[in-house]
Protein backbone atom coordinates (compact mmCIF):
# COMPACT_ATOMS: atom_id res chain seq x y z
CA UNK A 1 0.00 0.00 0.00
CA UNK A 2 1.19 3.51 -0.84
CA UNK A 3 -0.28 6.34 1.23
CA UNK A 4 0.22 10.08 0.88
CA UNK A 5 -1.09 13.44 2.02
CA UNK A 6 -0.86 16.27 -0.50
CA UNK A 7 -1.25 19.94 0.51
CA UNK A 8 -2.19 22.65 -1.99
CA UNK A 9 -2.08 26.37 -1.15
CA UNK A 10 -4.00 28.24 -3.85
CA UNK A 11 -4.21 31.89 -4.88
CA UNK A 12 -7.64 33.28 -3.88
CA UNK A 13 -8.64 34.13 -7.43
CA UNK A 14 -8.13 30.48 -8.49
CA UNK A 15 -9.86 28.90 -5.51
CA UNK A 16 -13.09 27.82 -7.24
CA UNK A 17 -11.34 26.62 -10.40
CA UNK A 18 -8.77 24.61 -8.50
CA UNK A 19 -11.40 23.08 -6.21
CA UNK A 20 -13.34 21.95 -9.28
CA UNK A 21 -10.17 20.37 -10.73
CA UNK A 22 -9.54 18.54 -7.45
CA UNK A 23 -13.03 17.09 -7.46
CA UNK A 24 -12.75 16.05 -11.12
CA UNK A 25 -9.50 14.31 -10.28
CA UNK A 26 -11.14 12.52 -7.36
CA UNK A 27 -14.03 11.36 -9.53
CA UNK A 28 -11.61 10.07 -12.14
CA UNK A 29 -9.50 8.26 -9.57
CA UNK A 30 -12.58 6.44 -8.27
CA UNK A 31 -12.66 4.50 -11.54
CA UNK A 32 -8.99 3.50 -11.38
CA UNK A 33 -8.34 -0.08 -10.31
CA UNK A 34 -5.25 0.92 -8.32
CA UNK A 35 -6.95 3.63 -6.26
CA UNK A 36 -7.91 2.37 -2.80
CA UNK A 37 -9.07 5.71 -1.39
CA UNK A 38 -8.98 9.41 -2.24
CA UNK A 39 -10.53 12.11 -0.08
CA UNK A 40 -10.37 15.88 -0.59
CA UNK A 41 -10.53 18.48 2.19
CA UNK A 42 -10.54 22.25 2.62
CA UNK A 43 -9.00 23.99 5.63
CA UNK A 44 -11.65 25.41 7.99
CA UNK A 45 -9.72 28.61 8.64
CA UNK A 46 -8.32 29.19 5.14
CA UNK A 47 -10.48 28.26 2.11
CA UNK A 48 -7.41 28.55 -0.12
CA UNK A 49 -5.72 25.52 1.47
CA UNK A 50 -6.71 22.05 0.30
CA UNK A 51 -5.57 18.57 1.31
CA UNK A 52 -5.79 15.24 -0.49
CA UNK A 53 -5.53 11.98 1.44
CA UNK A 54 -4.71 9.16 -0.98
CA UNK A 55 -4.16 5.42 -0.74
CA UNK A 56 -2.89 3.46 -3.73
CA UNK A 57 -2.40 -0.26 -4.27
CA UNK A 58 1.26 0.31 -5.18
CA UNK A 59 3.69 2.75 -6.78
CA UNK A 60 2.68 1.64 -10.29
CA UNK A 61 -0.96 2.58 -9.58
CA UNK A 62 0.04 6.10 -8.55
CA UNK A 63 2.36 6.47 -11.54
CA UNK A 64 -0.48 5.43 -13.86
CA UNK A 65 -2.82 7.95 -12.17
CA UNK A 66 -0.33 10.75 -12.89
CA UNK A 67 -0.57 10.05 -16.64
CA UNK A 68 -4.37 10.30 -16.92
CA UNK A 69 -6.32 13.28 -18.33
CA UNK A 70 -8.12 14.17 -15.07
CA UNK A 71 -4.77 14.39 -13.27
CA UNK A 72 -3.11 16.29 -16.11
CA UNK A 73 -5.90 18.88 -16.07
CA UNK A 74 -5.27 19.55 -12.38
CA UNK A 75 -1.48 19.70 -12.80
CA UNK A 76 -1.90 22.17 -15.67
CA UNK A 77 -3.27 24.67 -13.14
CA UNK A 78 -0.27 24.49 -10.82
CA UNK A 79 1.88 27.19 -12.39
CA UNK A 80 -0.83 29.86 -12.33
CA UNK A 81 -3.02 28.79 -9.42
CA UNK A 82 -0.66 27.83 -6.63
CA UNK A 83 0.54 30.33 -4.04
CA UNK A 84 3.40 28.00 -3.07
CA UNK A 85 4.73 24.63 -4.29
CA UNK A 86 2.70 21.49 -3.68
CA UNK A 87 3.70 19.67 -0.48
CA UNK A 88 3.66 15.88 -0.81
CA UNK A 89 4.08 13.72 2.29
CA UNK A 90 4.84 10.09 1.42
CA UNK A 91 3.57 8.18 4.42
CA UNK A 92 5.07 5.19 6.16
CA UNK A 93 2.73 3.03 8.23
CA UNK A 94 3.33 2.61 11.97
CA UNK A 95 1.92 0.29 14.61
CA UNK A 96 -0.94 -0.14 15.07
CA UNK A 97 -1.64 -0.17 11.34
CA UNK A 98 -4.34 2.04 9.79
CA UNK A 99 -7.82 0.57 9.97
CA UNK A 100 -11.12 1.30 8.24
CA UNK A 101 -12.94 4.40 9.40
CA UNK A 102 -15.96 3.81 11.62
CA UNK A 103 -19.26 4.97 10.07
CA UNK A 104 -20.52 8.33 11.28
CA UNK A 105 -24.08 8.69 12.58
CA UNK A 106 -26.44 11.14 10.87
CA UNK A 107 -26.26 13.55 13.80
CA UNK A 108 -22.44 13.54 13.92
CA UNK A 109 -20.81 16.84 13.00
CA UNK A 110 -17.50 15.07 12.13
CA UNK A 111 -14.36 16.93 13.16
CA UNK A 112 -11.29 16.11 11.04
CA UNK A 113 -7.64 16.89 11.78
CA UNK A 114 -4.40 16.76 9.82
CA UNK A 115 -1.55 17.25 12.31
CA UNK A 116 1.76 17.18 10.41
CA UNK A 117 4.49 18.23 12.81
CA UNK A 118 8.23 18.62 13.15
CA UNK A 119 10.08 16.84 15.94
CA UNK A 120 13.53 16.43 17.43
CA UNK A 121 14.67 13.25 15.59
CA UNK A 122 16.38 12.01 18.75
CA UNK A 123 12.93 11.60 20.36
CA UNK A 124 11.34 9.86 17.36
CA UNK A 125 11.40 6.30 18.69
CA UNK A 126 10.12 7.39 22.08
CA UNK A 127 7.22 9.20 20.41
CA UNK A 128 6.39 6.25 18.16
CA UNK A 129 6.28 3.93 21.17
CA UNK A 130 3.98 6.28 23.08
CA UNK A 131 1.71 6.79 20.09
CA UNK A 132 1.35 3.02 19.73
CA UNK A 133 -0.39 2.98 23.12
CA UNK A 134 -2.12 6.31 22.48
CA UNK A 135 -3.74 5.06 19.27
CA UNK A 136 -4.92 1.79 20.81
CA UNK A 137 -6.75 3.74 23.53
CA UNK A 138 -7.98 6.53 21.22
CA UNK A 139 -9.68 4.07 18.88
CA UNK A 140 -11.76 2.76 21.77
CA UNK A 141 -13.18 6.21 22.59
CA UNK A 142 -16.84 6.53 21.69
CA UNK A 143 -16.22 9.80 19.87
CA UNK A 144 -13.37 8.53 17.70
CA UNK A 145 -13.98 7.43 14.11
CA UNK A 146 -10.37 7.23 12.92
CA UNK A 147 -6.91 7.77 14.43
CA UNK A 148 -3.81 6.96 12.37
CA UNK A 149 -0.16 7.96 12.80
CA UNK A 150 2.31 7.94 9.92
CA UNK A 151 6.02 8.51 9.54
CA UNK A 152 7.11 10.54 6.51
CA UNK A 153 9.48 8.73 4.19
CA UNK A 154 12.88 10.35 3.88
CA UNK A 155 12.24 12.73 6.80
CA UNK A 156 12.92 11.48 10.32
CA UNK A 157 11.93 14.87 11.73
CA UNK A 158 8.28 14.77 10.61
CA UNK A 159 5.26 12.74 11.76
CA UNK A 160 1.67 12.97 10.55
CA UNK A 161 -1.55 12.27 12.46
CA UNK A 162 -4.87 11.88 10.63
CA UNK A 163 -8.01 11.88 12.79
CA UNK A 164 -11.82 11.84 12.46
CA UNK A 165 -14.08 12.51 15.48
CA UNK A 166 -17.85 12.54 15.82
CA UNK A 167 -17.76 16.14 17.01
CA UNK A 168 -15.20 18.74 18.06
CA UNK A 169 -15.94 18.51 21.78
CA UNK A 170 -14.96 14.81 21.71
CA UNK A 171 -11.39 16.03 21.13
CA UNK A 172 -11.06 18.97 23.51
CA UNK A 173 -13.41 17.96 26.33
CA UNK A 174 -12.89 14.18 26.40
CA UNK A 175 -9.90 12.92 24.43
CA UNK A 176 -7.31 15.39 25.74
CA UNK A 177 -8.47 14.76 29.31
CA UNK A 178 -7.59 11.06 29.19
CA UNK A 179 -4.48 10.01 31.18
CA UNK A 180 -2.75 8.53 28.12
CA UNK A 181 -3.40 11.70 26.12
CA UNK A 182 -1.87 13.80 28.88
CA UNK A 183 1.21 11.53 28.87
CA UNK A 184 1.50 11.92 25.10
CA UNK A 185 0.98 15.68 25.37
CA UNK A 186 3.78 16.05 27.92
CA UNK A 187 6.14 14.09 25.65
CA UNK A 188 5.08 16.17 22.65
CA UNK A 189 5.91 19.37 24.53
CA UNK A 190 9.49 18.12 24.73
CA UNK A 191 9.75 16.66 21.23
CA UNK A 192 7.89 19.04 18.90
CA UNK A 193 9.82 21.87 17.31
CA UNK A 194 8.02 25.15 17.96
CA UNK A 195 4.38 25.72 18.87
CA UNK A 196 2.21 22.66 18.22
CA UNK A 197 -0.74 24.82 17.14
CA UNK A 198 1.08 25.87 13.96
CA UNK A 199 0.97 22.30 12.68
CA UNK A 200 -2.75 21.65 13.24
CA UNK A 201 -5.14 21.83 10.31
CA UNK A 202 -8.83 21.41 11.03
CA UNK A 203 -10.54 20.50 7.77
CA UNK A 204 -13.86 19.63 6.14
CA UNK A 205 -14.28 16.97 3.48
CA UNK A 206 -15.45 18.24 0.11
Amino acid sequence: MLNQIVKFTVKPEYQAEFKAALMTNKQGAANEAGNVEMKMFVDNSNPNVFFAYERWADKAALEHHMTLPHTAAMIALFELALEQPVEVFHLGETNPLPIAIKPADPEDEVFIIFFIFKINPQMRQQLLAQFEEHIKHSRTEQGNLLFDLYTVEGDDSTLAVYEHWRKESDVWDIHFQQPYAKTTGALMEQAVVGDMQQYMNFVTEI
